[in-house]
């Protein structure tokens, strides 16, 4: 007969790659944790991991088996959760890890009127670029631009024709004047963002269907979208940003869009999280209200 404890680490050891990680995570020692792996390969008969003094590996049959411990974790799960609260029930903890700009000027007032609806509810808010790993990282679940290619964990779309748009201060604008072409971007200090490590100073955008890239240069980078964004409303030169980012800046006439004929990168806004577990009443509930929010942005 399984022990519940025992799947439940062999699944975390797996997700972790770590005996020691997943003991950790479980207020529990090492020795534990392979005491619990060696209980369920009795019972299976098979070796789940193939251990090194440097590396943690499943087997192949580790890897086949895998996906029904997760199930049956999950099915448990649900059952607890069916027998304990109801479904429409909004508490407890959601820890939520949002784009730093994204979270601080679109969602954080959305966040706040959310959780003053569901008194029961408590929000820890996680606003970074720093990209989380929904795995290992202590979230529920995640927003995060990009197009997902990772078919291991859940992913609902949020906005998903959401692009990227050149923009300038007013105050900037009215200094250097405003670029007509794509090319003429190179004679215009752009706001470099560092995505990934990396500066992202090749700035794509498409015209009658033919995509262009430019690259640009400038004298502030940053991996911090935020500081990019108020450097720009503060007149220092030109952004490439989200739409969604910037939307509030566009009607309030803080920046203006550039090169409105051009059509800037799809970066879709994407709801993430590991497991359909994580899918409560609460994430359903934000989800819908967040997606409603960006599409009507969007419109």
């Amino acid at each position: 007969m399984f022990r519940l404890e025992d799947l439940t680490l062999f699944v975390r050891a797996a997700a972790l790659g770590s005996f020691s990680d997943a003991a950790r995570e479980a207020g529990q020692q090492p020795a534990q944790v392979s005491a619990a792996i060696k209980r369920l390969e009795t019972i299976l008969n098979i070796r789940l991991f193939a251990r090194s003094t440097r590396s943690l590996r499943l087997t192949p049959e580790g890897e086949t088996w895998l996906p029904y411990a997760t199930q049956m974790l999950d099915t448990l799960e649900a059952g607890l959760q069916k027998i304990q609260t109801p479904d429409d029930e909004v508490r407890g903890m959601l820890q939520i890890a949002v784009p730093s700009d994204l979270g601080r000027n679109l969602l954080l007032t959305l966040f706040r009127d959310f959780r003053q609806r569901h008194p029961a509810l408590r929000l820890r808010l996680l606003f970074s670029d720093q990209l989380t790993d929904v795995f290992k990282d202590p979230v529920d679940v995640a927003f995060r631009y990009g197009n997902n290619d990772d078919a291991s964990f859940i992913s609902l779309p949020v906005a998903p024709e959401n692009r990227r748009v050149l923009v300038a201060s007013p105050e900037w604008i009215a200094r250097h004047g405003e670029p007509q072409t794509l090319e003429e971007l190179s004679q215009h200090n752009a706001l470099i963002y560092i995505l990934r490590g990396r500066p992202f100073d090749r700035w794509s955008l498409s015209l009658d269907g033919v995509v262009q890239q430019q690259k640009v240069s400038g004298t502030v980078m940053s991996d911090d979208a935020e500081v990019i964004r108020r450097l720009a409303i503060s007149g220092e030169g030109i952004a490439y940003k989200s739409m969604l980012d910037v939307s509030d800046d566009l009607r309030a006439g803080r920046l203006r869009r550039l090169l409105p004929r051009y059509q800037g990168d799809v970066v879709p806004l994407n709801l993430i999280c590991p497991h359909r577990k994580q899918l409560s009443a609460a994430v359903r509930l934000l989800y819908e209200e967040v997606k409603s929010h960006c599409e009507g942005l969007n419109a």
